[in-house]
């Protein structure tokens, strides 16, 4: 199950009337990812009123913005929604696969255990992964373990997991437990993870006030670069997360914010590439459609 959706109003212009405020949706927990946003002037947390997904409440215009997994954006636009990507949270894929150190090599993995969470996604980055170091996926066993990749490695139940480097890959290594990572992005498929995402028609209709808000967000991440003992109070205070845990993971996954909110092309490319090929989506997507805001975060171009 993932884990309570969160609200945050951001402030976009100075003076904070509710017309300059944008509502945005967060689908996980706080943690290291979310350093920009928490590093970002007069923000208002709220606790969620709802249990649907990111996606759905902002199709319904029930939010503004939303944090969201690429994939998710993909699967949103193919069931229909009229969803963009307006800028890049985090610029790399945050999938491996986190093997017991005894494998070596990716290709290794034939015949043992990897645990999946049940996502499509899962399986397409063991695919790629195995196959990229001349592996056979057909060899490799399956098993579903949900959202329990630090247990079910620990206790021995799988030899591997699909899980992300920048959070239970950094809480196996904090925990002392030797392991052996491979990531997505090693294999040459490169994709910006997690998207801010707005709905089709405020791009369209009113692209300045979205331009204004993700140079508000830009301009938090770099505060949060500069300053990631500040970061990393403010997210520890939103997680209840132990701050050593935040810390860790905030040194992790600080290079993949550069460049900041900005989208690559050669990145979207590789990432339709990949989510067409593996399955994940039905079709290649249409990257002018999906990603209408290319180029720099700066609202005062394009």
């Amino acid at each position: 199950m993932r884990p309570s959706l969160i609200f945050v109003l951001l402030a976009i212009v100075g003076c904070g009337s509710p017309s300059d405020q944008i509502e945005l949706a967060l689908d996980f927990q706080p943690n290291a990812a979310h350093a920009g946003i928490y590093s970002t002037p007069d923000l208002d947390i709220r606790a969620p009123s709802s249990s649907i997904d990111s996606t759905k409440l902002l199709a319904s215009g029930a939010v503004d913005l939303a944090i969201v997994d690429i994939q998710d954006l993909g699967l949103a636009r193919e069931r229909g929604e009229d969803i963009v990507g307006i800028g890049a949270i985090v610029q790399r894929p945050l999938a491996a696969v986190i093997a017991d150190p005894s494998v070596r090599h990716a290709r290794d993995l034939e015949g043992k255990r990897v645990g999946i969470s049940g996502l499509p996604s899962d399986e397409a980055v063991l695919r790629a992964v195995v196959e990229g170091d001349g592996g056979d996926y057909d060899r490799v066993e399956t098993i579903t373990i949900g959202f329990s990749a630090v247990p079910a490695l620990t206790s021995g139940k799988v030899d591997a997991v699909v899980a992300f480097w920048n959070a239970e890959g950094v809480a196996l290594e904090r925990a002392g437990v030797p392991t052996r990572e491979f990531r997505l992005d090693a294999t040459g498929i490169s994709y910006p993870e997690l998207i801010l995402a707005a709905r089709g028609e405020t791009a369209r209709e009113d692209p300045a006030r979205l331009r204004a808000a993700v140079a508000a967000l830009a301009d938090g991440t770099r505060a949060a670069l500069a300053d990631p003992d500040e970061a990393t109070e403010r997210i520890a205070a939103a997680s209840d997360a132990a701050p050593e845990l935040v810390a860790a993971q905030l040194e992790a996954i600080s290079p993949a914010f550069e460049p900041v909110l900005e989208l690559d092309r050669r990145d979207l490319d590789s990432w339709a590439d990949f989510a067409a090929g593996s399955g994940i989506l039905e079709r290649r997507p249409v990257l002018e459609e999906l990603f209408p805001m290319f180029g720099s975060p700066d609202p005062d171009q394009g």
